[in-house]
Formats: structure tokens, sequence, C-alpha cells
């Protein structure tokens, strides 16, 4: 997620406006890795890869004998 800063808002003085940062939090102890599976949205992209080829192969071969 993204984290979310508050800035300082001045009054008409030349100092800059500094990022507030929250504290870290602690509860974060897990040490296991995110290791997602994603081996079905690569058997799709495969999929509609070899569909599109081939609707275009199709249009390419009608259009030599639709002429």
């Amino acid at each position: 997620m993204a984290k979310k800063y508050k800035r300082q808002v001045s009054n008409g003085t030349t100092e800059t406006a500094q990022a507030v940062r929250p504290a870290a939090s602690s509860s974060r102890t897990s040490t296991g890795e995110f290791n997602p599976n994603y081996d079905y949205v690569i058997r799709d992209l495969k999929r509609i890869g070899i569909l599109a080829g081939s609707f275009f192969v199709i249009l390419i071969v009608l259009s030599f004998f639709l002429r």
C-alpha cells in the first residue's frame, strides 16, 4: 500500500513543509515469503496469443481470396 504523508502548512514564513511519517508498526513479524503462483495467467496469455495470431492469419488469407 502507498504510504500517506501529511504536509505541514506554514504561516507565510520561508520554512519548507516537511513530511510527517507515521511510526513504523511492529505488528509485521511474519517471516514467510510472498510467492504467488501465476501459472494460469501464463497459460491464458499463451492461449490469447495463439488465438490472435490465428485470427490474423485467417484475415490475411481471406484478403487474398476476396480481392
